[in-house]
């Protein structure tokens, strides 16, 4: 009976001893754990070693100013974040337009003679859907500036940046605004009474011929998405040469001058003599002649060129290349115009030749040499124009 009682009372102490037995596990393994994840925390702080702060060099580098960091801020985005303010009207973009850009353009923005004409091929219609038809339609038979681009921004951000291309960034915010109005009332976008500005650009998106014609759902735009080809790089059994399956005419090889002339003597490019017969030697073989004879007919010395003449040392002849008039001209041989050793002999003996070559240099224009046009040389200063006009005159040397 009494063992009975005793097993009893000793069943509740073993339940409270096993009770308190894993209260004290428990306490002990949260303890374990909050310092476990203690010392994770702790332990980087502790063993990263403190790094001395980097001192640059004197002399070497420094922060650029608020006033350079502006100079190059300048794009203007499609929500026309960054568009400056200011205004330009029809009128005055036709001015501007005419003195300083028809003479690549066109005066109605239609040449395609030096770029591709920058109005028509749309329609009423499409600035009604913003779905340019003829591309769809394939029956214009050149796509043209605004047949093509979405946003105005982008129109008024390129002219800013980089026309005239003879002095990019000389055009004020107002002539910006005047001329990119000037264009829209040529793709007959706007009226001739419409003035452009930073409160009306806007609008004129909305009226933009090709405005939705644009999609930004692919992998060019979105990263991680799908790409616009499924092809895969192949880098296997490639031929060693390919083959010409077309060429330029025999008679139109020299349509243009020399062409290896026209190319940057910097980088791997070289544009081919197209004044001599074709070369039949290696890449490498052809490209050393071609650097050659681009140097020679610039007048420039190199280590595998003759010693250039006293004529492509001269004043003159280096305003001549500072200005960017031997891209286009050379001293005896013609190149994009007519040679300066051509232009000397049309105008020998005019007692008035000098002040015709400076007033058609400040205006540009086409005609005299054919229709490729020259475009104003109004950035050059008059004393620097006088001086190569004069050394042009004495045929260059």
């Amino acid at each position: 009976m009494s063992t009975s009682i005793e097993r009893k009372l000793q069943r509740p102490m073993r339940r409270r001893a096993q009770s308190v037995v894993l209260a004290v596990l428990w306490v002990a393994a949260l303890t374990l754990a909050g310092l476990t994840i203690a010392a994770w925390f702790s332990a980087p702080a502790q063993a990263a070693p403190v790094q001395p702060a980097i001192k640059a060099p004197p002399g070497i580098g420094r922060d650029a100013t608020p006033a350079e960091l502006s100079a190059w801020d300048i794009d203007v985005r499609p929500d026309f974040k960054g568009l400056p303010k200011g205004q330009g009207s029809v009128a005055d973009g036709q001015k501007v337009y005419d003195a300083r850009c028809a003479s690549c353009h066109g005066t109605f923005g239609e040449s395609n003679e030096v770029f591709n004409p920058l109005v028509g091929g749309t329609t009423a219609d499409d600035i009604k859907t913003g779905h340019v038809a003829s591309l769809r339609a394939n029956n214009q038979p050149v796509r043209t500036t605004f047949m093509k681009v979405d946003t105005i921004s982008t129109i008024w951000d390129y002219i800013r940046r980089a026309m005239p291309w003879n002095a990019p960034r000389s055009l004020k915010p107002d002539e910006v605004y005047a001329v990119t109005a000037y264009l829209l009332n040529l793709a007959e976008i706007v009226p001739s009474d419409f003035v452009l500005s930073d409160k009306t650009i806007g609008d004129v998106q909305k009226l933009m011929p090709n405005r939705n014609g644009m999609t930004r759902a692919h992998g060019m735009w979105r990263v991680g998405d799908k790409p616009d080809t499924h092809n895969k790089a192949c880098m296997q059994d490639c031929p060693e040469a390919g083959i010409v399956t077309s060429a330029l005419p025999a008679y139109a090889r020299d349509a243009h001058g020399d062409l290896a002339a026209q190319n940057r003597i910097i980088g791997p490019v070289r544009g081919v003599d197209t004044k001599l017969p074709p070369l039949s030697g290696t890449a490498a073989q052809n490209a050393s002649v071609r650097k050659t004879a681009a140097l020679a007919t610039l007048g420039m010395a190199s280590s595998d060129a003759p010693a250039h003449s006293a004529a492509a040392t001269s004043s003159a002849a280096t305003l001549a290349d500072k200005n960017g008039c031997l891209a286009c001209h050379g001293v005896t041989d013609k190149k994009i115009g007519p040679a300066f050793s051509e232009v000397a002999t049309k105008y020998h003996g005019q007692p008035d030749a000098a002040e015709k070559l400076v007033a058609k240099i400040r205006a540009g224009g086409a005609g005299n040499w054919g229709s490729m046009p020259m475009p104003p040389q109004s950035q050059v200063a008059e004393t620097d124009i006088r001086t190569m006009v004069d050394w042009i005159l004495r045929g260059a040397h």
